[in-house]
């Protein structure tokens, strides 16, 4: 299951992320999200968890958790909305 994961360090890297999240169970995936015109991070990310289990307890022990001196959010990802295509003319 996927996760959101807010108010990041701007000095947070995703192998960092990986490992804070691993504590909680096996992660299969993990990205800061980086600002495509500056390549410089955007203070959020996404963690995927192998379980149910395991999204759970990283919710229960990460969330409102300091990182780096933030305390991060840690919450269910929502599924993105589709886009709308451009009209053509």
């Amino acid at each position: 299951m996927k996760l959101f994961v807010a108010n990041l360090s701007y000095d947070v890297t995703s192998e960092e992320l990986k490992a804070v999240f691993e504590e909680c169970g096996t992660v299969v995936s993990a990205q800061v999200i980086m600002d495509r015109n500056t390549g410089r991070p955007r203070g959020f990310g996404f963690v995927e968890m192998a379980s149910e289990e395991e999204t759970n307890a990283a919710i229960e022990t990460l969330n409102d958790r300091e990182i780096q001196g933030r305390k991060i959010v840690v919450k269910l990802a929502e599924s993105k909305p589709p886009r709308r295509r451009a009209r053509e003319f």
